[in-house]
């Protein structure tokens, strides 16, 4: 029997399309199915979604306004603060914004959605909560489950009454299954099964991610100081996957969805302009989708005056079309030793071998995703962005950011899609073990 279910997300920043791309083949129709903006949504729910989605995005980019900013968007975080996570407790009780979701949803919202793809018994797996609050209010007869973005989350994931809810949730992290049931969730509903990273970056037999993770840790250990420490390991997970190949130390910055954080960029360019102009090392500017990321990068490429420099070893990673993007991004990805992005959903891409500087978490969320990649080892938190190449290369010349590689390489999940089809289509088992690089592959 085909295994195929629908594969529904959220146009709202990256994340939650981000984790529905991987996963795209298992739809009936080979694209993941986006529910603000589908052929025939109706009217007041087109509405309703975009009101969400701009006030969103507005927020997002009012944190890096000076002064003014901070306060804007803390008065619009506390209202989906994640709370402590010490001591633990009870914390079932719903929240004003899940009455308010259920509120719209038991008056319509999503019904039609929820209508068309109940025309095809298959499974639903969503990236988003709203959908899946949906599922259960409009009668969907599948199963339902929810693949969680970030390694901990509000009460707003969880549905009104967790206790009877028939959601089941597909977990990134430990942090998550346990915050889970703090919300109520049974147990049973919950799997353990690592964020749905793209299966590209990572092969058959996990070949691709080997030969990429070698060619990473000989640019990010020039002086061969981790190797010198920890060669044993390095030999144990990469084998003979080390080869003459020569790149360039390949640094990416990423900005979020809503196009936050795009100011980093101008000063990295001018940080790094001489080794730039050297071509002693490149540089990825990933402007998503977002035309106006796009033209500012251009711009802030010309008042650098590295104008000579595009295209070469200087590059924006733009298109106007998200899967055309999510694309790139990948293949981006695989020539990349160092991500530089706030701590998103991107904090699980640590798990392909990426040491991530971190630049300054946008809400509760993205404060818990820090906490929880410096936990890991995988990330650091950016210096100041003017002084790059001081700072940076000082990391490298150390192995601290080698260090960082491996500690992602071996800690993180690298097998979300896998865990995720044997969950879904293989009787609700969760997987036997963890997936993590506890022993060699």
């Amino acid at each position: 029997m085909e295994q195929k279910a629908w594969i529904v997300t959220v146009d709202m920043g990256y994340g939650h399309q981000r984790a529905a791309f991987p996963l795209r083949d298992l739809s009936p129709t080979g694209q993941v199915l986006i529910a603000n903006n589908y052929a025939g949504i109706p009217r007041g729910d087109f509405r309703t979604w975009n009101s969400g989605r701009k006030t969103y995005e507005f927020f997002s980019r009012t944190s890096s306004w000076p002064i003014v900013g901070e306060y804007i968007f803390g008065t619009f975080d506390r209202i989906q603060k994640i709370q402590p996570f010490y001591p633990r407790r009870d914390l079932s009780e719903p929240t004003v914004q899940v009455r308010q979701t259920y509120s719209l949803i038991r008056r319509g919202f999503g019904r039609d959605l929820i209508n068309q793809i109940n025309q095809k018994d298959l499974p639903l797996i969503t990236t988003f909560f709203t959908t899946a609050f949906m599922a259960e209010e409009h009668k969907f007869r599948n199963e339902i489950y929810t693949v969680i973005c970030d390694s901990d989350i509000n009460r707003a994931w969880v549905a009104l009454d967790p206790a009877k809810s028939r959601i089941k949730y597909l977990a990134p992290c430990r942090r998550v299954v346990e915050r889970l049931m703090e919300y109520g969730v049974k147990e049973q509903n919950i799997f353990l099964t690592g964020f749905p990273l793209p299966e590209e970056n990572i092969g058959a037999e996990f070949k691709t991610l080997k030969h990429d993770m070698a060619a990473r840790i000989s640019n990010l250990d020039p002086k061969h100081h981790y190797r010198n420490k920890f060669g044993d390991t390095v030999q144990k997970f990469l084998g003979n996957h080390f080869t003459d190949e020569k790149r360039p130390l390949t640094l990416t910055f990423a900005v979020g969805g809503a196009g936050a954080q795009r100011n980093i960029a101008s000063n990295i360019l001018l940080g790094l302009k001489d080794k730039i102009l050297n071509e002693q090392i490149s540089l990825n500017l990933v402007a998503g989708s977002r035309s106006d990321v796009f033209s500012y990068f251009k711009q802030a490429i010309i008042r650098a005056r590295l104008v000579k420099n595009f295209g070469r070893n200087l590059n924006v990673i733009f298109s106007p079309h998200k899967e055309d993007y999510f694309k790139s991004y990948c293949d981006t990805l695989r020539k990349t030793d160092i991500l530089w992005t706030k701590p998103s959903e991107m904090v699980f891409y640590s798990a392909l071998g990426l040491p991530i500087i971190i630049a300054p978490p946008v809400g509760s969320q993205e404060e818990f995703n820090r906490t929880w990649l410096k936990t890991i080892g995988a990330g650091i938190t950016q210096n100041d962005p003017r002084y790059t190449a001081e700072w940076l290369f000082d990391w490298i010349d150390s192995g601290w950011l080698a260090e960082a590689a491996m500690a992602g390489f071996l800690d993180g999940r690298q097998f979300g899609v896998r865990n995720i089809r044997d969950v879904v289509f293989g009787g609700n088992t969760a997987p036997d073990k963890d997936d993590n690089l506890l022993q060699p592959f």
